[in-house]
């Protein structure tokens, strides 16, 4: 079945934010961030090749495809975090690699996957180096970089834990401590590799809803995900990934279809509306003990919200 049309995002913002970033110029209409013919891997493995991408300026983008498709690997190449083989990175109309590191810094925050945080550091020294690219040589610690902290850890919901240190916190309040130090960089745009991870249902939709009300700001958000109901439901913008190739791109509404789905994970379904968001939720099919194909509910990486998505997908 079809989902019903997507209902339009509202146009109202919330009040201004310290985290908003500061002296940053008008967004041109074109994509401020943009890969034209990327050819990307590791070692002697290609795992992307010859692509075309453009993150559409304000939204928030969605990311999806099943395991080693290529998402993170296309994530850390639009960071310069990984060298394009053949190809270039465009931010801001100029290639990525004419930019000193601060200065990409301040224009684009990543937040990877599996971050590791030094020993012995406490939570608001470790979200204090997101303010690592605004200092300088005539520019120390400030009043505004610690305002900026505060409103970081506040909104990623661990402004309680400033004095404990990190190793001592359970994964899903690390994950959140480097969202706060992602949101702590001030950059207009932010990539998040599988921000959900290790979160249980409640952080999960915390987190998305941050997400959601940074892009209503006016923020470029771009979120890796794996399940797909909460990518559906949030994405303003979606992109579905298989084999190291962009296979569909656009508005939920415009892109999901069974069809997809069983193309890109190789899993027979129906897409049923979610009553409270309008969006597609995936139901897979599964064999009866006749091997007649039946209904399932969501499960996996395909629909059930609480499972935190494939938690150790490497890089790929």
């Amino acid at each position: 079945m079809s989902p019903s049309p997507v209902p339009a995002v509202p146009s109202s913002a919330p009040a201004a934010d310290p985290l908003a970033p500061s002296a940053v110029p008008p967004v041109p209409a074109a994509a401020r961030l943009s890969g034209h013919g990327l050819t990307v891997g590791y070692g002697d493995q290609r795992v992307i090749a010859d692509l075309d991408v453009a993150i559409p300026t304000g939204q928030l983008t969605v990311i999806v495809g099943p395991n080693a498709c290529g998402k993170s690997t296309l994530l850390r190449a639009l960071a310069r975090m990984l060298p394009a083989r053949t190809g270039q990175v465009e931010l801001d109309g100029r290639a990525i690699t004419a930019y000193p590191p601060k200065e990409v810094a301040r224009r684009l925050g990543l937040l990877p996957q599996s971050p590791i945080a030094p020993d012995g550091i406490v939570v608001e020294d470790l979200v204090a180096r997101g303010r690592y690219p605004h200092q300088g040589v005539l520019r120390q610690w400030s009043d505004r970089d610690q305002r900026a902290v505060d409103s970081a850890m506040s909104r990623a919901g661990v402004a309680d834990l400033s004095d404990r240190l990190v190793g001592e916190l359970s994964g899903g309040q690390r994950q959140r401590v480097w969202i706060a130090l992602a949101l702590a960089q001030q950059t207009p745009i932010l990539l998040l590799d599988e921000p959900t991870t290790y979160l249980d249902i409640a952080h999960q939709v915390e987190v998305l809803n941050l997400a959601r009300s940074l892009q209503r700001e006016g923020f470029t958000v771009v979120v890796v995900l794996h399940e797909l109901t909460l990518a559906f439901r949030y994405a303003t913008w979606l992109i579905v990934m298989s084999q190291g190739a962009i296979v569909a791109q656009g508005p939920v509404a415009e892109v999901v279809t069974a069809e997809l789905i069983e193309q890109v994970y190789n899993l027979p379904c129906q897409l049923i509306v979610d009553p409270v968001s309008g969006r597609p939720i995936v139901v897979p099919q599964e064999d009866d003990v006749t091997g007649n194909a039946v209904g399932a509910g969501p499960v996996g990486d395909v629909g059930t919200a609480g499972d935190g998505g494939a938690a150790g997908e490497d890089a790929r």
